[in-house]
């Protein structure tokens, strides 16, 4: 094993037991923080789907974008949700009674489920990876014709008026963050993050096309839909 690949899993051992440790507060989160809720509700409706269409959620968490995405694709569609953190997915399961609701465990940099799909989403995943635009790439693989790949993300906003809000977005992420986050030369976690997100969005733009992109809540959220 090189020392890349160690430190990879090293790392991702490490974030495993970080959202795992804290899944109850990461679920409250993901539910009850405002403004989230419309932001989830525009971001599925961004993507366009159909009844019958087959939607997989690469690092689902506790599920939270699941009653969005299931009420679109209706009896007839599939929604998969995939993590690498078993606590999180026990309570998805435990919130998600659908039919054609199943998660499963896995890293969504290298996703354990086959295409083609209707559509892929990631909600405040990409933050997290070391390399996003690789994996904005498998994703897209995933896609058949047609299909729409959705990020929503959270990042510092660009608006000049957001800068005292910028400070506590700044402490939020440092304290919720895991030490994956951050890099050896002592960037700070926010500073990643903006990085990544910023790396992901053009990922999905150099092979995608009718790019919607909108922001909300003070510009902290970025959604960016394409189509392949």
């Amino acid at each position: 094993m090189s020392e890349s690949a160690g430190a990879d899993r090293s790392g991702a051992a490490t974030a495993q037991r970080f959202y795992g440790r804290w899944a109850g507060l990461y679920d409250a989160i993901a539910r009850r923080t405002p403004g989230v809720g419309s932001a989830r509700t525009a971001f599925a409706d961004t993507l366009e789907l159909e009844p019958g269409d087959t939607v997989v959620e690469m690092g689902c968490g506790t599920g939270a974008n699941v009653p969005y995405l299931r009420e679109r694709v209706g009896d007839e569609g599939r929604v998969v949700g995939v993590d690498f953190t078993r606590p999180l997915l026990d309570r998805a399961r435990e919130n998600a009674q659908w039919a054609n609701v199943s998660f499963v465990r896995g890293d969504a940099a290298r996703p354990p489920v086959e295409g083609p799909v209707d559509a892929v989403v990631a909600t405040f995943v990409v933050g997290m990876l070391s390399d996003p635009a690789r994996a904005v790439d498998r994703w897209l693989d995933l896609l058949g014709p047609g299909g729409r790949l959705g990020l929503l993300d959270a990042a510092s906003s660009r608006r000049w008026y957001a800068t005292p809000a910028n400070l506590g977005f700044r402490a939020f992420v440092r304290a919720s963050a895991p030490s994956t986050t951050r890099w050896s030369r002592g960037e700070s976690p926010t500073a990643v993050l903006d990085r990544r997100v910023v790396d992901a969005r053009d990922a999905l733009r150099r092979r995608t096309t009718r790019v919607e992109e909108t922001e909300r809540a003070l510009g902290f959220l970025y959604l960016t839909v394409g189509r392949r």
